[in-house]
C-alpha cells in the first residue's frame, strides 16, 4: 500500500496493471489474504523492487 500511495496509484490501477481483481489488491492491503508467489513476483516487477523487500527480508 505504501508504494502504491507514494506513486499516486489507485488500487484499481494496480489491479488492472497486474491482471488481478480489485478485491485481491484490497485483501492484500488489509492483510485478509497473502499474495501467491507468482503475484509477489508481479508486484516486485511492477514496483521495481525485490521480492525480499516486499517480504520484509531486507535490512
Amino acid at each position: 500500500m505504501e508504494m502504491r500511495k507514494e506513486r499516486g496509484l489507485s488500487q484499481a490501477t494496480v489491479a488492472r496493471d497486474l491482471g488481478v481483481s480489485l478485491g485481491i489488491v484490497c485483501y492484500w492491503e488489509t492483510n485478509k489474504s497473502d499474495p501467491t508467489a507468482s503475484n509477489i513476483a508481479k508486484v516486485a516487477r511492477y514496483f521495481n523492487v525485490t521480492a525480499d523487500y516486499l517480504l520484509g527480508l531486507n535490512e
